[in-house]
């Protein structure tokens, strides 16, 4: 079993700051992919950032630099730094990890951090 623990999220005026962290445990051999989601209220989930072990990155188009990710292969750790954030936002966020496993490779997800951004 792998688990992924998010952190971070909360209330935020919009042009704020917030990071978030997410950090893989359990048992696998490796992470290949790890990433965030979001989904905002009555829209589908959506692809926010992902970065690969080896430090390549993928940006939704709506990040517009604002969003940086990050990752920790020591911890097991995907960060997103979100900088100039608006209210459009508003969004329950989820971390993913790509992991290899005695069952082989799937995907798995954090449980979801809430960020709420006031206009």
């Amino acid at each position: 079993q792998v688990q992924l623990v998010e952190s971070g999220g909360g209330l935020v005026q919009a042009g704020g700051s917030l990071r978030l962290s997410c950090t893989a445990s359990g048992r696998f051999f490796s992470i290949n992919l790890m990433g965030w989601y979001r989904r905002a209220p009555g829209k589908q989930r959506e692809l926010v950032a992902a970065v690969t072990s080896g430090g390549i990155t993928n940006y939704a188009d709506f990040v517009k630099g604002r969003l940086t990710i990050s990752r920790d292969n020591a911890k097991n750790t995907v960060y997103l730094q979100m900088n100039s954030l608006e209210h459009e936002e508003t969004a329950v966020y989820y971390c993913i990890a790509d992991c290899f496993t005695t069952y082989g490779r799937r995907d798995y997800w954090g449980q979801g951090t809430q960020i709420t951004v006031s206009s």
